[in-house]
């Protein structure tokens, strides 16, 4: 990627359900290539929406402590808190793009990370929201993402969470 990419709560999710194999086959292949590029952003509220729907809501559920081991891999993605300046930001996003409160917060903390790309598949693929195009990750793959979007920076090498690992 050119530049950081933004991984929404249910990419992340789909990485962990094997209720749909095609779609966690997608999840794990950009997981991983994000973790080879050092691109992959997320914020905190990803992150609890991640852990309460991988412990609670999928068919087979992950047990409490590997839900957390994985959020724990994904604190090295310096995921954003939801802080003033995202919360005064998401507000801009709502008022002049007319999204969801909730989507809001995920973009405006894609922008305030200088994201070049968004994955999730909760909104328009294709989407440009300021700097951010939003790119569905079931309907993009990791190939395609490089082609259009720049070749992949020289990685640095973080520790990615065992279960995730190719």
């Amino acid at each position: 990627m050119t530049g950081p990419c933004f991984v929404d709560a249910n990419v992340l999710i789909y990485s962990r359900d094997r209720a749909d194999q095609s779609k966690q086959d997608r999840a794990l292949a950009w997981i991983d290539q994000l973790w080879d590029d050092d691109a992959g952003r997320t914020s905190t509220q990803v992150l609890s929406e991640f852990y309460v729907t991988v412990t609670r809501k999928l068919a087979q559920p992950l047990r409490k402590e590997e839900a957390w081991a994985d959020v724990q891999s994904f604190l090295s993605w310096k995921p954003l808190p939801i802080d003033t300046e995202v919360l005064a930001r998401a507000r801009q996003v709502e008022e002049r793009f007319r999204l969801s409160w909730w989507d809001s917060l995920i973009v405006a903390a894609a922008q305030v990370q200088h994201c070049v790309l968004l994955l999730t598949e909760d909104l328009q693929d294709g989407a440009v929201y300021g700097s951010v195009t939003v790119r569905d990750p079931f309907r993009l793959s990791v190939q395609e993402a490089i082609a259009t979007y720049g070749a992949a920076p020289v990685p640095r090498y973080r520790s990615r969470p065992s279960a995730m690992r190719a």
